[in-house]
């Protein structure tokens, strides 16, 4: 079997390390980054839908999977099944489901899908949109409704604050197009959760729940990033949360995907809150998490290429998973999510003993791994419970040597406190 593998990040070296586990030997990945060892790497970027597709099969390509919001939304599932190729990942008119918050919004209103409530409005609206905040009670979440790289949600603390954002998105336009409509939210309190599931049509099979921690520093001080490390599974969420949300949430998500003529293929993330009053979505993305996908995958029993060719011929997939549990830290470059500089040497990789390590942002250069990104590298441990995989974990990165690397030294720490008071 061919598989490729579309992107350049730790989610897609976590999706190409699987498939090596699996026994796959012809394993591609565009455009990839130097890190992934495990695969061929093509040189064709994301978003190059045509381009894929006409080199996929050229080159006799059995399966393709889909890393990054982008290229859903460029349509490169499109583009593959055009050329009669099997693809997983929604088609560009499902992915919308995170292409627009806007969508999504309308979407879980029309079927009775909890979540905050909010309203939108878009760059003629302004007037109102201030309107509306003076309304509202603080805080409060603005989201540019489009894709911003996981960067166009601000909590705004104040008024002040709130009409300010709305200012910079929708008449500085901050993001370009994608805040040109913003959607403007209830600010939701408790405990958030990764909930990630296999889709096709109307089956869906839900993967075990993460936690992704988004601020740079201990203790949820800093900017908000594209996530510092995870876990799983989520001690303070139970099993009767965790069925909860897979009745309230997922399962009338897919179910309003058919009735809406919008079916959709490929892994559906929601990002979920436990409140008060049960799981409510704080968003949904139309593929695999970042950094949720490296700490779950690992995880999986089962075979990932044939239970994806199951899956989307429409058969019925047993998911087998782990009983272990995983956590992971990021090894970020000094000064993200602000500025930052690349091409500072990273040594002694090869001296971390029984984890898994994920290439974020690397290159080679004279056959030396340096930095190349803002989020680097992605060390995960497993073991029988979150204290031991954090002990581990935290004992092998110590080994990697960079004088340009941060990470957070608190990951997993209250979850771990909470597993041992629930035992």
């Amino acid at each position: 079997m061919k598989i490729l593998v579309v992107g350049r990040g730790g989610r897609e070296h976590a999706v190409v390390k699987k498939f090596k586990r699996d026994g796959i030997e012809a394993i591609f990945c565009a455009p990839g980054n130097p890190g992934m060892h495990e695969a061929t790497l093509v040189d064709i970027e994301e978003t190059q839908a045509d381009q894929l597709a006409a080199w996929a099969k050229e080159n006799d390509i059995d399966l393709t999977v889909v890393g990054p919001e982008m290229a859903l939304m460029a349509g490169v599932v499109d583009a593959f099944e055009g050329h009669g190729l099997k693809a997983f990942g929604p088609k560009k008119a499902a992915a919308y489901i995170e292409g627009s918050k806007a969508f999504a919004k309308r979407l879980m209103k029309k079927y009775s899908i909890p979540t905050a409530a909010y309203g939108e409005f878009d760059h003629t609206q302004v007037e109102d949109a201030l309107a509306f905040l003076e309304t509202q009670v603080m805080p409060i979440v603005i989201k540019a409704d489009g894709l911003a790289a996981g960067k166009g949600v601000v909590i705004c603390q104040t008024l002040e604050e709130a009409k300010q954002t709305i200012n910079e998105m929708l008449v500085d336009a901050s993001f370009g197009e994608a805040s040109a409509r913003v959607v403007i939210e209830e600010f939701l309190d408790g405990e958030e959760f990764s909930l990630m599931s296999f889709v096709a049509g109307d089956k869906f099979y839900p993967m075990p729940i993460a936690r992704d921690y988004k601020r740079a520093y201990d203790h949820d001080e800093g900017l908000n990033t594209g996530g510092m490390g995870a876990h799983s599974p989520h001690p303070l969420i139970t099993d009767e949360d965790y069925q909860q949300a897979l009745e309230t949430v997922i399962k009338p998500t897919v179910d309003a995907m058919m009735s809406e003529g919008l079916p959709f293929t490929g892994v559906l993330y929601a990002g979920l809150i436990k409140t008060a009053d049960g799981p409510k979505v704080i968003e949904f993305n139309a593929r695999f998490g970042d950094p949720e996908t490296e700490v779950v995958l690992p995880l999986l029993e089962t075979d990932l290429s044939t239970a994806l060719l199951e899956l989307m011929a429409g058969k019925d997939v047993e998911m087998k998973w782990r009983s272990e549990q995983t956590v992971g830290v990021v090894l970020a470059a000094k000064g993200y999510p602000a500025e930052y500089v690349k091409g500072v040497p990273i040594k002694a990789l090869d001296t971390l003993e029984d984890v898994d390590i994920y290439h974020m942002g690397t290159d080679v250069v004279n056959g030396e791994c340096v930095t190349n990104g803002g989020r680097v590298l992605f060390v995960v441990a497993k073991g029988a419970d979150l204290a031991a995989a954090r002990a581990k974990v935290y004992h092998e990165i110590k080994k990697i040597d960079c004088d340009d690397l941060f990470y957070r030294g608190d990951i997993a720490q209250l979850a771990e406190s909470s597993e041992a008071s629930l035992n």
